[in-house]
């Protein structure tokens, strides 16, 4: 039997930064990936979402990742 919670609100899906490295590696979105503390920096100035979270390290929130790709593309597209 699976245990449901119910938060009352809708957590936001958070990304360890190696899952950022990973996927911007995999799917090629910036070759080569960008050092971990240029992404680090990224989050530190706003351009992706994130936080520092204890001995969990470094997470970037879902939602703005996915942005920050759509952002790229439409900056390609637009030049």
């Amino acid at each position: 039997m699976a245990v449901q919670i119910t938060f009352g609100f809708a957590p936001r899906a958070k990304l360890r930064l190696s899952e950022i490295e990973d996927i911007i590696t995999k799917h090629r979105i910036i070759v080569p990936c960008p050092a971990r503390q240029t992404l680090i920096n990224w989050i530190e100035e706003g351009f992706l979402e994130g936080r520092l979270i204890g001995t969990l390290g470094w997470v970037v929130y879902e939602d703005s990742f996915i942005r920050w790709v759509k952002s790229l593309e439409e900056e390609a597209v637009a030049a």
